[in-house]
């Protein structure tokens, strides 16, 4: 099965991309990080509410609007990319349809419901010497990327346990697909929060050799998955501790990292998201991107409590989203690899899926085995 794109392009005019969707994930991230980006046009987008066709083309002037995918498909030839941002449920139909219609692909996550057909969407992809990629832009988040240089420093020693917390406190339930029980949208934190958990660990640590999960429902009136912990044993051994939740009124560190030598603790989320949703850009009048304040760094030590400032203040990283497309266009314009591979996708299914299992059944699910 291959995972690589095809034959380099070496014309440097920009790729035109569609996208489908604009909703969350195509007005806040995927639109503004494509128009940031050097090497590709945003061409079309793809909604049929007026509201959102008059809002891209305010965000985004020039761009043209159609009201569904067809009317995309039938202008393929004018186009370099298809940038799917639409509901879980049409990722694959879409994706599938792009490639046949010979256009490169990138799908936010997740990029399908199984590692199957991830795998399948991979081997199509590689048949047509066409990139497909996942959108899993919380590698590039600064506190992940501090974790890395500290794995890369050896400054942790060997790490025993990695503990990671994407929680918020929302107690009471938004609707829409992203919360409907409805397993064909595939919503739920397991799918949603969790494929960007699981997906780190997996980038640090390596293939998982067990998973054991529980998932609940526990605000009233929510019908999917709100509150979740995966427990992850990579064949290396580390142990990730990974939760997702909606019902935290406490929030609790979003990285603690435990080594044979120190361990390293960070709270707060990555300010990119908040400042997307707050209309900047990477760019904007030259300022920073990504950076946070001295106030938020981690601590990284040994013995002693970062809550009492036990440890030493470790400069975090900028945040990177822009990181992503860049590598988007090199990997078209060179036919590399694509930042985020679909097979790597389909690894993280693959952990989703014996989750669900592993809560359902209440065992742990050693990969591999018939679920």
């Amino acid at each position: 099965m291959d995972d690589t794109t095809g034959s380099p392009r070496h014309s440097r005019a920009p790729f035109r991309v569609g996208l489908i969707g604009y909703g969350l994930a195509g007005s806040v991230f995927h639109a503004p990080l494509i128009a940031a980006t050097d090497g590709l046009a945003l061409d079309t987008v793809v909604t049929a509410d007026p509201g959102r066709q008059r809002q891209a083309v305010a965000e985004h002037p020039g761009v043209r609007t159609v009201d569904s995918a067809d009317a995309l498909f039938a202008r393929a030839g004018e186009l370099d990319l298809v940038v799917i941002a639409s509901p879980n449920r049409t990722h694959v139909a879409l994706a599938r349809t792009a490639l046949e219609a010979g256009l490169a692909v990138v799908v936010d996550k997740p990029l399908a419901a199984t590692a199957a057909e991830a795998e399948e969407l991979a081997a199509l992809a590689g048949a047509r010497g066409l990139l497909l990629s996942a959108f899993q832009n919380r590698r590039w988040d600064n506190d992940f990327r501090t974790v890395e240089r500290l794995l890369r420093d050896g400054a942790l020693g060997d790490v025993l346990r990695f503990e990671s917390r994407f929680e918020r406190w929302r107690p009471v339930p938004k609707g829409g697909w992203r919360e409907s029980g409805d397993p064909a949208e595939i919503g739920g934190l397991l799918y949603d929060l969790g494929s960007h958990v699981v997906d780190q660990a997996l980038a640090l640590f390596g293939p998982a050799a067990t998973v054991y999960a529980e998932t609940d429902v526990r605000r009233p009136g929510a019908e999917a998955d709100d509150d979740t912990f995966i427990a992850l044993t990579h064949t290396n051994g580390v142990r990730s501790h990974l939760w997702v939740s909606a019902t935290t009124a406490q929030l609790g560190p979003r990285f603690r990292v435990l080594g044979s030598r120190a361990g390293y603790v960070k709270y707060g989320l990555d300010p990119q998201e908040a400042a997307l949703r707050e209309g900047r850009r990477p760019g904007d009048d030259g300022a920073a991107w990504g950076v946070e304040p001295e106030s938020a760094w981690g601590r990284l030590g040994a013995g002693e409590s970062p809550v009492t400032g036990g440890g030493e203040p470790v400069p975090t990283l900028p945040g990177d989203y822009p990181a992503f497309y860049a590598a988007i266009t090199d990997a078209l314009r060179t036919g590399g690899r694509p930042p985020v591979t679909a097979l790597e996708a389909a690894a993280t299914l693959r952990v989703l899926e014996a989750a669900r299992v592993s809560a359902t059944e209440a065992r742990t699910v050693r990969l591999g085995e018939s679920a």
